[in-house]
This record gives structure tokens, sequence and C-alpha cells, in this order.
């Protein structure tokens, strides 16, 4: 792992940025894995930023997102579909047919599991995946458990990934029971993960992640594993790492 850590929001998000844009520039049908929740919000920020200067453009790019709610249709406000376009697709000139997220509205999620699955063998590997870390350790929605699941699956959301989710609804009733989600074996795939963490809330989660034993308890931790894993952290996330 190549662990940075960024006394400043600004060199965070422009180191994050040029990751990318730099895989774009170099490979212009790059394929993308791509994350939500509020550690990328900047990231994505400033690379609508660098396409609007002409620096980066998404024109023959693809897209696969790592996971979305069960239960809510694309254009729900609070579904990662409306997320990706709100912060990202809407502003620049990336193709929408390229761009994929699973579908949690689906009739049959076993099927639309499977179909994600065959999607990414097909046109992947994922190039560059972008992750972010949960308060307890989970990347995508792989949540701790005894096993994981290497393919994109159902998994029931615990309570305290939905209270931290909460933030985003009305009221914590609101926040969907389940997800869909890339496994840890579709993750491990990507040729390069950028794991992105802020705040003083996961400093425990990533210290378990990198200093931690590999195991199924904290999932992020089996990013141990992989060759080519970049670590972007603020003071916060990175507070109680050796």
């Amino acid at each position: 792992m190549n662990i940075l850590k960024f006394h400043s929001e600004e060199d965070f998000v422009q180191t994050g940025a040029n990751l990318i844009a730099t895989l774009l520039q170099s490979n212009p049908k790059a394929v993308l894995g791509l994350a939500t929740g509020s550690s990328p919000v900047g990231v994505y920020a400033r690379l609508v930023d660098m396409h609007k200067k002409g620096l980066v453009s998404f024109a023959k790019a693809s897209s696969y997102n790592l996971d979305e709610y069960v239960g809510l249709p694309a254009d729900h406000p609070q579904s990662y579909r409306s997320f990706m376009n709100e912060h990202l697709f809407n502003h620049v000139d990336i193709d929408l047919s390229r761009t994929h997220v699973p579908d949690g509205n689906a009739s049959d999620p076993s099927a639309e599991c499977a179909a994600y699955d065959r999607m990414l063998e097909e046109n992947g590997p994922v190039d560059l995946q972008i992750l972010g870390i949960g308060s307890n350790g989970h990347i995508g929605f792989n949540e701790p458990d005894a096993s994981l699941s290497s393919g994109t699956h159902v998994v029931d959301l615990l309570e305290g990934t939905r209270e931290a989710n909460a933030r985003f609804f009305d009221k914590l009733e609101d926040v969907p029971r389940q997800a869909v989600t890339m496994g840890i074996g579709g993750i491990l795939k990507a040729k390069q993960i950028v794991l992105l963490v802020r705040g003083e809330e996961k400093a425990e989660a990533i210290r378990n992640a990198i200093e931690g034993p590999i195991t199924t308890q904290c999932p992020a931790s089996l990013l141990q594993s992989h060759p080519n894993v970049v670590v972007l952290l603020d003071e916060g996330a990175g507070k109680w790492l050796k």
C-alpha cells in the first residue's frame, strides 16, 4: 500500500483527481470503478472543474459503480444513480450509456447481480477503483461477517450503517435495509484501487484495515492482499496510524 496523509483538503482532493485524470489522459478508454458517499465528492467536483478547463475527457471512458440501495428507483433523489448524475455524470462528457449502477429496483435482484458480474467480466477489468470505507470497515456495502461474498450480491445493511447514512434521508425509517453491492472478489480484480478516507470517525476503521490482521470482520483489511492500492487520508482519518 502507498499511504498518503494530507494536511489540507485541497491537496487531498487534487491528488485524488489527478490519479483519475492521469489515467484518462494515458488511456481514454479506461474502465472506472466509482463510489458514492462523502469522501469522493470533492474529488468528483475537482474532476468536473478540470473537465471544464479542458484538462480531462471522459468521452471514451466507461464506469461501474460499487453499489445501490434495494428498493430505490434510479430517479429517487437518494439513489446512487442520482448521486453520480448530480456530482459527476451530468457535468462531464461521459456517455451515460456506458455508466453502470446496479439496479436496486430490479424485480429479480439475484438475476441483476449475475448480470452485473457478467458485464464486469466482459468489459473489465476495472482500471482504477475508487473506494471509501465505513466506520465498521465495510467497503462497498460488504459488511463485517464470518464470510464475505466474492461476486455482486444483495446484502442486509447493519443498523450502524443505516444510522450513518440516515443523514441523507428525512428519517432513519426511510433508509433502505438492503443494498446490491459488488463483492470483495470483484473489487480486488481492479488493476489499481484508490481508497479515499476523510474524518476522525474513520480513524479506527482505517487503522484496522491497514495495520490489523486480514479478517472478514474488517472487509477493508482484504485490500492488504492487493498489489496496487493507494490510500489517501486526511489528518483526522490517519491520526491513529503508527
